[in-house]
C-alpha cells in the first residue's frame, strides 16, 4: 500500500485529498474506490487487496474525512466539489479511463462523474445507493452527524461503530476494530474521536430541509450514464429500496443487480462473497 495527497482547489482556497493506492504504479487499469459520508479510503483494503493483481486500486479519502483537509467553507462539503476533486485525482493518475466503485455518498460522486459527455468512467459500480435516497435513511443518518461523540478509549469507540453501523452485516473482532481505527483518533486531551469534519452536516442539514421530508430524486443524473453498470444492494437497506434497485436496473444503464443477503447499507465489500459480483462484473 501506498499513500499519497493531491492538491484540490475550491472556491475558498487550495487543501489537500489524502489517498492509498495498492497495485502496479504503472497498471493502465485503474479502480478508484470512494467511501461513504463518514467513512473513509481504508474500508476497501480487502477488496484493494483482492484487486491489487489485476489494477491498481486508487482509495481517496473524501476532503473532511480521513487525512484530507478540512475544508474553511463549510457550505463546499457538496457534490459539486467533490467532483471537481476527483477529477484532480483522475489527471494526477495519468490514464484516460477508469472504473469506479463507490459506497453510498461515493457512488452519488460515481454517477455525478459517469453522467457527464466524455466521462472517462468505463465501468461503474454502486454500493448501495442510487438516484433515489430514502428519506427515513436521512433522518437516521443525520442524527449524531453534526454532533459526534467523543470516547475515553477505542474500545468504547468500537462499541459505538457496532452499534451504530449493526447493518453493515458480521465481522470479526479484528474487522470491527480495523472499521473503527481508521476512522478515529485520539485528540490532544486524549479523547477517542471520529476523524471527520462535523462542518459536513450543514449542507447535509440544508438537502434534507430542501427536501421537505420526502425521498431525494437523482433520475435525471441516472439515466445519462451510458457505461455498464453494476448495482449492489443491501438486502435490508433502508437508503436504497428494493423498488428504487429494480427501476434502476430497467431504465437509465440498467444496471444488473445484485442483492447482498443479511446486510443493510452498506456492504463493506470486506469478504470474498461480496467481492466475487466485483470481480466478475470489472474482469469479466
Amino acid at each position: 500500500m501506498r499513500e499519497g495527497k493531491v492538491n484540490c482547489l475550491s472556491p475558498a482556497g487550495f487543501h489537500h485529498m489524502a489517498y492509498v493506492e495498492w497495485g502496479d504504479a504503472a497498471n493502465p487499469k485503474v479502480l478508484v474506490c470512494v467511501h461513504g459520508l463518514t467513512r473513509c479510503s481504508r474500508d476497501f483494503d480487502f477488496l484493494a487487496r483482492a484487486l491489487a493483481d489485476d489494477y491498481r486500486v486508487v482509495c481517496p479519502d473524501v476532503v473532511g474525512r480521513g487525512r484530507s483537509d478540512w475544508l474553511r467553507d463549510k457550505s463546499l462539503y457538496n457534490l459539486p466539489q467533490y467532483c471537481a476533486d476527483m477529477t484532480t485525482l483522475l489527471a494526477r493518475l495519468n490514464v484516460d479511463t477508469v472504473d469506479w466503485l463507490g459506497t453510498s455518498m461515493g457512488g452519488l460522486i460515481g454517477m455525478a462523474l459517469a453522467a457527464q459527455p466524455e466521462s472517462p468512467i468505463r465501468r461503474l459500480v454502486l454500493n448501495d445507493v442510487g438516484p433515489v435516497i430514502a428519506a427515513v435513511s436521512l433522518v437516521r443518518i443525520g442524527d449524531t452527524l453534526g454532533n459526534p461523540p467523543r470516547f475515553d478509549s477505542i474500545e468504547q469507540a468500537e462499541a459505538f461503530v457496532r452499534f451504530v453501523s449493526a447493518s453493515f452485516g458480521s465481522f470479526s473482532d479484528e474487522e470491527w476494530r480495523h472499521l473503527t481505527v481508521h476512522i478515529t483518533r485520539t485528540s490532544a486531551d486524549g479523547k477517542v474521536e471520529f476523524v471527520y469534519d462535523p462542518g459536513i452536516a450543514l449542507p447535509f442539514e440544508e438537502m434534507q430541509a430542501a427536501s421537505g421530508g420526502k425521498d431525494i430524486e437523482l433520475w435525471s443524473l441516472y439515466d445519462a450514464i451510458a457505461c455498464p453498470t453494476l448495482l449492489l444492494r443491501g438486502e435490508t437497506s433502508d437508503l436504497l429500496t428494493h423498488d428504487a434497485a429494480l427501476q434502476m436496473s430497467q431504465r437509465g444503464p440498467r444496471a444488473k443487480l445484485v442483492v447482498v443477503p443479511s446486510v443493510g447499507h452498506a456492504p463493506m465489500l470486506m469478504n470474498d462473497a461480496q467481492v466475487a459480483p466485483v470481480r466478475e462484473f470489472l474482469l469479466g
